[in-house]
């Protein structure tokens, strides 16, 4: 049975699997409250689970951080920032294959947030997924482009940074915030077998080895500009 986590957040073991289901009734934003309550569910799926999904509620995966703890002020929104890029870190770092469906809208942190996972389905949505940053005036965090990099298509890469280009979930498969897309009604049976395939088929320990030697040096270098990037955030909301 699902159990909650904070006002938002529900945690359910099914098998080897955790899910962790994100609907805070409105747009998904995350703020402090959201966010340890995923950490909580992720240091129970590590001791618990061999493979995580990630789910949204219907229509919004996630639409970032919650503005009004941003435009609360500076300590608050560094602090904001600070707490989800910790978050997004550990997820890219996280010992056990992590699978997102992506219900629907992903906008700035929402979009940081697919870029951090394994493998992102997508539901086949009239919804827009990006980082839009340049678009409401914020510059672009250094550790937001390096997870970038990495995970997006280069082809792709300046039009979405720079550009703030938003795309429909059929278009982010191209670009790289998502692998594939299914119809709607069959997204979380698509993320719970593949989920299920990777706790099968992935050996635990080789997996959180492998996962230190291909991601650890894009995590550690995230985390040497994250000090840069909280002043550079909170300035650019002045």
């Amino acid at each position: 049975m699902p159990q909650a986590v904070g006002q938002s957040v529900n945690y359910e073991i099914s098998g080897d699997i955790a899910i962790v289901r994100f609907d805070d009734g409105k747009v998904n934003v995350l703020n402090h409250e959201a966010l340890e309550a995923m950490h909580d569910c992720l240091n129970r799926a590590e001791q618990e689970a061999k493979a995580v999904v990630l789910i949204g509620r219907a229509g919004k995966f996630s639409a970032g951080f919650d503005l009004k703890v941003l435009r609360s002020g500076p300590e608050a929104a560094s602090g904001l920032f600070r707490a989800g890029m910790d978050l997004f870190i550990r997820l890219y770092e996280f010992p056990r294959p992590v699978v997102a469906g992506c219900t629907g809208h992903a906008l700035a942190a929402g979009a940081i947030w697919l870029m951090s996972c394994d493998v992102r389905i997508g539901a086949d949505v009239d919804a827009r997924i990006g980082l839009n940053e340049t678009a409401i005036n914020m510059i672009m965090p250094k550790s937001v482009v390096e997870l970038a990099r990495n995970r997006l298509s280069p082809r792709h890469l300046d039009p979405s940074i720079q550009l703030a280009r938003l795309y429909s979930p059929s278009e982010a498969v191209e670009v790289g915030y998502l692998d594939w897309v299914v119809p709607e009604d069959g997204l979380e049976d698509a993320a719970r077998s593949e989920a299920a395939g990777l706790a099968e088929g992935l050996g635990s320990r080789a997996f959180a080895g492998t996962r230190k030697v291909i991601r650890g040096p894009v995590a550690a270098s995230m985390r040497e500009m994250l000090d840069h990037d909280t002043r550079a955030f909170t300035a650019g909301l002045a």
